[in-house]
């Protein structure tokens, strides 16, 4: 199904700023489609030739839908898109006409214009319409819930007909909540409660207010029950923001070991400030549940910087083990098994900085390779390159690729470039820069990734598999079992060793990767 976004440029003259307008509506409506028990649809016209198409659709949670099938993607015209008509033309809210009837669904039809306001602040144009349905087939006296909820609702139709709702999201909200369902307060102009649901009323009981909402005024109330003086002038500030037409950022109350979420939204129909919504939610397991996570996750970060810590230990006490042995071949085993354990304590060092299981692979990997240049016991100097973005990795992928990396870049290094001068190897003058170069590319969720040096190149009768080396048993072991993938050793097109690593990945991983 295509976006709002897609259906708008192929099918629409609308520019970027009318649908990014669209955007914000679809964002945020969900609170309007519950206040008024009814399907709400974003139409646009198509061509001026009288026929609308619809780009988004949002169903109630507080009643049955009057569609069964979504309608996004539709276009329609002639009469029964009349009373849309009507709103674009006229730049009003149409609520006239007998219900019509989906199937066996008898539904009211009402159309609400859309308009853009000017960058002044200037009534504008209006670009799309907003058709609100409600299914009738459930129709009952309304009680006192009800006719508040629809009430809000008219009120909030015709600030999507001025152009001034819905507000503009703040830095970091990323979400719409709390919903209508979770509780709502309706103030009127001079902050005092006049309508307070259930939920609402649940919400108060939970910080510690017992008696009823209705004819409190909210900024004080908020005042007297904040635990931390500083959030209860923030959540009233927040009130009384909303009460003169600004929309504040969504604020915490905590009190008596529980956590309310607020939103407070002003109600300001034809431009006059009437009052304000103020969303509430108990947030009070939520961050109970938060505050866990960042313990664990704190401890797991503490794990790894100690298992860090220990490695580096183990690599030092190695090296000093390597400096009393006498026999070269034990003190080299040493001094590789010393690089093997510091490149493990690579990826625990940046687990111990990160909030998660994943690590930014990439800077551990040219770490790796500014040390195998240094390390390397060979009197050539090589050059070091990455093309390609590793991404980020799950723990489980790092440790074990950051040693197969390791081996391959000594390999590279200390095998693939003897001396300028030793017999079968070209001089300086005609012998290219010696480099190694680490590629890597995501294809069908594998990681590809290619280690390759413009050296000597393989010996003949080379097997990697009957290779005595103990690096290749390890890169080979890791690949096949650890990360469960393909390697292999060959030539290169034009000349030098290259090894090529197929590594599978798990799904979020590769969606991560993509990104």
């Amino acid at each position: 199904m295509s976006t709002l976004r897609d259906l708008a440029e192929e099918h629409t003259t609308l520019r970027p700023a009318d649908i990014d307008h669209l955007h914000r509506i679809a964002g945020d409506w969900q609170l309007l489609s519950d206040l008024s028990f009814a399907d709400l649809l974003l139409w646009v016209p198509v061509d001026g030739d009288g026929t609308f198409l619809c780009v988004a659709q949002v169903r109630p949670t507080t009643a049955p839908t009057a569609y069964l099938d979504d309608q996004v993607g539709r276009i329609v015209g002639g009469p029964e898109v009349a009373h849309l008509e009507v709103a674009l033309r006229q730049g009003r809210i149409w609520r006239e006409g007998d219900p019509v009837w989906y199937g066996d669904v008898p539904a009211r039809h009402e159309a609400i214009p859309v308009r853009l306001r000017t960058a002044d602040g200037e009534s504008g144009e209006v670009v799309a319409v907003v058709g609100r349905d409600t299914n009738l087939s459930t129709a009952r006296t309304p009680s006192q819930l009800e006719l508040n909820y629809l009430t809000t609702a008219d009120d909030l139709a015709q600030m999507i007909a001025d152009g001034t709702f819905p507000p503009h999201r703040h830095p970091g909200e990323t979400t719409s909540a709390p919903r209508v369902g979770d509780g709502l307060v309706r103030l009127d102009a001079n902050g005092k409660v006049t309508y307070a649901s259930p939920n609402a009323q649940s919400a108060y009981r939970r910080l510690g207010y017992a008696s009823h909402l209705v004819g409190e005024d909210l900024a004080k109330l908020h005042r007297r029950l904040a635990s931390d003086p500083l959030e209860g002038t923030d959540a009233a500030n927040a009130v009384l923001a909303a009460l003169r037409g600004d929309a504040p950022p969504r604020r915490e109350i905590d009190a008596r070991g529980a956590t309310m979420l607020t939103r407070a939204l002003p109600l300001m129909p034809a431009g006059v400030p009437i009052g304000a919504l103020v969303l509430v939610r108990d947030i009070t397991e939520v961050r109970r549940r938060d505050r866990a996570l960042i313990t664990k996750d704190a401890t797991i970060r503490e794990i790894h910087h100690r298992v860090k810590n220990n490695l580096q230990t183990v690599a030092a006490l190695l090296r000093l083990q390597a400096r009393r042995v006498s026999m070269p071949e034990a003190r080299v085993a040493l001094e590789e098994s010393v690089r093997r354990v510091a490149s493990i304590a690579l990826v625990h060092e940046t687990l111990s900085l990160s909030s998660d299981e994943a690590v930014e692979f990439d800077g551990i990997v040219d770490r790796v390779a500014s040390a195998a240049t240094e390390v390397a016991a060979t009197e050539v100097s090589v050059g070091m390159r990455r093309r390609g973005s590793f991404g980020v990795l799950p723990a489980e992928i790092a440790t074990s690729l950051v040693m197969v990396l390791n081996e391959l870049l000594l390999n590279a290094v200390e095998h693939g470039f003897p001396p300028a001068g030793e017999e079968g190897v070209p001089g300086p003058e005609g012998a290219p820069e010696p480099a190694v170069v680490v590629s890597v590319h995501r294809f069908r969720k594998q990681l590809h990734v290619s280690v390759a040096d413009n050296g000597r190149g393989l010996p003949e009768q080379f097997d990697a598999e009957k290779g005595a080396n103990l690096g290749l048993q390890i890169v080979r072991a890791l690949v096949t079992g650890e990360l469960r993938g393909t390697i292999e050793l060959r030539n290169g097109a034009e000349g030098g060793t290259e090894a090529v690593l197929v590594v599978p990945l798990a799904r979020g991983t590769a969606d991560r990767l993509a990104g």
